[in-house]
């Protein structure tokens, strides 16, 4: 009889070396074993090697000539830039013409009308309300300017926002392709691409438009494609079950389980767009922006604000009139006609008092009607600085907290990222990338990160990393606490949700000179600025996540005694995980889409070179310093979003 030989004991390792991240640590770690002495011997140097960096001022300034003196000429500009320019044009001047033909009594009427056929009495007073404000600080005529440009810059976002989601909700290699494009569009400040917009349009209402699509259309992409992915999978299945086709799932499943996303969407493109409206004005859009802009040129706080509050009073209309709208969609689903009698009247009715008032010849805001909210906004300005700049007893004054901010905070982290040789902090993001990703995470990561050495600009970046470090960091903090609180309590969400809509949609130049008067000039206002700006984006996502997890799950929890934490800790935030990294995702893009406040509050490093590019007209300068943004923007978010891969098969 044959003998079994007991096969050999296995070695046993280490519970740690058996986690695949230990893995893929240990193989980097060969890695840079290897490559690290060859590139220390070639490049001893800890900033990155200046023979590694390439001049693009030469290329850029021959495509600026090109342009310059083809733009008259060259097919390209006759044909199709042309005639996409006229067709917004002919669009914003239509609106604009419109509005102005209906009146102050017409306009107010409609949107009131609107309102209440759509969400009731409370919200119609409150929207007549809104726009009879803005006539009563004198701002009717840009308030009507500004609404006609976001109008069709709304509606082409919206569009375009929600056919390229669409694409990335129906095929991941989509989404995968167009997560740097969207970061890309994002992330690149305004003033960077103002420059080259400005060459191909000329100065106006085109390139105004087209700068606000390219920043308001990725928020609608991004949800939209979050609820085409996060449809529950047993309606689709009954769907499929019942011998549905692609489309019919589509219209009939996917879209409407979708809605509440998608209505986000619509929310955080009207608020982005009307956050354009005052960058907009500096290549000529008018309107409110464009009285904002000279007001803060003369440092007349007072002014800026009594341009500000109608921007946010339109975004706060816009915002409640298309949530309502959305919500009655909802009701109505299914519905045989959607009551289309009282939107006839309510049509009439404006007719109606629009001719009354053309008749009466008071189409025209009244002189007389306006108040002038000023001088008291200065001399409440005047006040703040002189009494909580400084002296203030234990607390030691805002300019104390600005300065320990940034001894404690930002020089640390600046100097430390510094001081790092140049090839270990590739290796920091290869591994931080590697361990939540794979291996083309990060290697896109990397390679994101050595193009901006490559632009000659690692320095530079590497203390707007730390800014942006710093600015994110304090964003997550207060929006997780923020929105977990909102989506526990239905009260502080409706108390919070005014206060939201004005940090998002008042727009930065606004508070930027209190925030200067109250801080002093230097990195930690503009991290304040970013904070207050990304805030509202991090603190919605994240109460959207949380009230929307199966409720099924929560009493299934609270049946077997689970306390209010622990359903939090461990049903809600694991749950609503992909809202949470979308969160995530936008802190750091907003974070990063404000560098350029920074650089005119005298943040420096790639916010001044962005600055300075547009306002002497130097194209390669302005483009590097966004291209180097880009580049970060890329880099975080590889180095914070979880591949599907990984957490699908665990690579």
């Amino acid at each position: 009889m044959a003998t079994v030989t007991a096969p050999a004991p296995r070695l046993a390792l280490p519970g740690i070396l058996r986690h695949r991240a230990a893995h893929k640590l240990l193989l980097l770690a060969l890695a840079a074993a290897i490559l690290v002495p060859l590139a220390n011997a070639h490049w001893s140097s800890g900033s990155w090697p200046h023979a590694l960096t390439v001049d693009l001022s030469g290329p850029l300034g021959r495509a600026n000539d090109w342009i310059i003196d083809n733009r008259d000429s060259s097919p390209l500009f006759l044909y199709f830039f042309g005639y996409i320019s006229n067709a917004v044009v002919l669009c914003v001047r239509a609106v604009y013409l419109v509005l102005l033909a209906a009146g102050w009594a017409g306009v107010t009427a409609f949107g009131a009308l609107v309102a209440w056929r759509v969400a009731g009495i409370r919200l119609a007073i409150g929207t007549g309300v809104a726009f009879l404000a803005c006539g009563l600080l004198g701002m009717w005529v840009p308030t009507m300017q500004t609404l006609a440009l976001m109008v069709i810059a709304v509606l082409t976002s919206v569009v375009v926002g929600a056919l390229l989601g669409l694409a990335g909700g129906l095929s991941e290699r989509t989404d995968r392709a167009l997560r740097p494009v969207l970061d890309t569009m994002q992330v690149l400040p305004a003033f960077a691409y103002l420059l080259p917009v400005v060459l191909v349009f000329g100065i106006g209402v085109p390139a105004a438009v087209l700068a606000t699509v390219v920043y308001a259309a990725p928020p609608m992409a991004r949800l939209t494609t979050l609820g085409l992915r996060n449809a529950d999978p047993e309606v689709l299945e009954a769907v499929d079950s019942l011998g549905a086709t692609g489309r019919q799932r589509l219209l009939t499943a996917r879209l409407p389980l979708a809605r509440k996303q998608l209505l986000l969407g619509l929310n955080q493109t009207i608020m982005m767009a009307l956050s354009m409206a005052v960058i907009a004005s500096v290549i000529g859009a008018g309107g409110l922006g464009d009285r904002v802009y000279q007001a803060l040129a003369s440092v007349d706080v007072g002014a800026a604000l009594a341009a500000g509050i109608p921007i946010v009073l339109l975004a706060v209309v816009l915002d409640r009139v298309t949530a309502a709208a959305g919500e009655q969609a909802d009701e109505q689903t299914g519905e045989q006609g959607t009551g289309l009698r009282p939107w006839l009247y309510a049509l009439g009715a404006t007719v109606a008092v629009a001719v009354a008032a053309r008749l009466a010849g008071a189409l025209d805001w009244p002189s007389g009607w306006t108040l002038n909210i000023a001088e008291p906004v200065n001399r409440v300005v005047d006040w703040m600085t002189a009494h909580l700049y400084s002296g203030v007893p234990y607390l030691g004054g805002t300019a104390d907290w600005a300065g320990h901010f940034t001894t404690w905070v930002l020089d640390p982290v600046r100097d430390g990222l510094q001081w790092l040789p140049w090839w270990s902090v590739l290796l920091i993001v290869a591994a931080l990338a590697w361990v939540i990703g794979t291996w083309r995470t990060a290697l896109t990561a990397v390679l994101a990160m050595a193009a901006i050495g490559v632009l000659g600009v690692w320095k530079p970046s590497l203390d707007t990393l730390s800014q942006v470090l710093a600015a994110v960091a304090v964003t997550l903090v207060l929006g997780f606490v923020t929105g977990i609180a909102a989506a526990r309590s239905d009260r502080f969400e409706r108390a919070l949700r005014p206060v939201l809509d004005v940090c998002q949609t008042m727009p930065q130049f606004v508070y930027l000179i209190p925030v200067v008067a109250l801080f002093g000039v230097g990195r930690a206002p503009a991290v304040a600025a970013a904070v207050v700006y990304a805030l509202p984006a991090v603190v919605r996502i994240t109460t959207q996540g949380l009230r929307q997890v199966d409720p099924a799950a929560l009493e299934s929890a609270r049946s077997l005694g689970a306390t209010s934490t622990q359903q939090l800790r461990q049903i809600q935030l694991p749950l609503a995980r992909p809202a949470l990294l979308l969160a995530v995702n936008q802190g750091v893009v907003l974070v990063l889409a404000v560098v350029i406040i920074g650089g005119l509050v005298g943040g420096g490093a790639l916010g001044y070179d962005a600055v300075f590019g547009l306002a002497q007209g130097d194209l390669a300068t302005g483009l590097v310093a966004g291209a180097a943004i880009v580049c970060l923007g890329l880099v975080l978010d590889r180095v914070t979003q979880p591949t599907e891969r990984r957490t699908k098969k665990g690579a």
